[in-house]
């Protein structure tokens, strides 16, 4: 099965508190294995209140929590992404949505060339 954005953004929260799996799924109430399973992509789509729980338990910031409510509903979304969007604190879970439906014809995707556009429609969309 391939990744999921969902199971790359958990994985990764995960491993920046420096948690296993049975850690994880001790603090949030989550079986270890269904953890796993999100983190692999062999599952999708969490519930709100699993996706809560293991927020809570990775005392998440209000960014990764959105976005990990995003990605559950949005399984589309392209892993490789994430990458920009984790180094970029900057970028929301709006902007990652806009991003993420961005179409790159034939070419490799220039994230920050598109959010870049993103934020100047967004503030033409406030001026006007």
């Amino acid at each position: 099965m391939p990744e999921t954005a969902l199971g790359v953004w958990l994985k990764g929260l995960r491993e920046e508190k420096k948690l296993s799996l049975r850690d994880l799924g001790q603090r949030s109430d989550v079986d270890h294995a269904y953890i796993h399973r999100l983190e692999t992509g062999v599952k999708e789509s969490p519930s709100e209140d699993v996706l809560d729980k293991l927020a809570q338990a990775l005392s998440a910031t209000k960014r990764d929590r959105e976005i990990l409510h995003h990605l559950a509903r949005q399984t589309n979304v392209d892993p490789n992404i994430l990458e920009f969007v984790r180094k970029d604190l900057s970028i929301s879970a709006d902007e990652l949505h806009m991003l993420s439906t961005v179409v790159n014809r034939g070419t490799r995707a220039d994230y920050a060339t598109s959010l870049a556009r993103i934020r100047r429609m967004m503030m033409d969309d406030d001026d006007g």
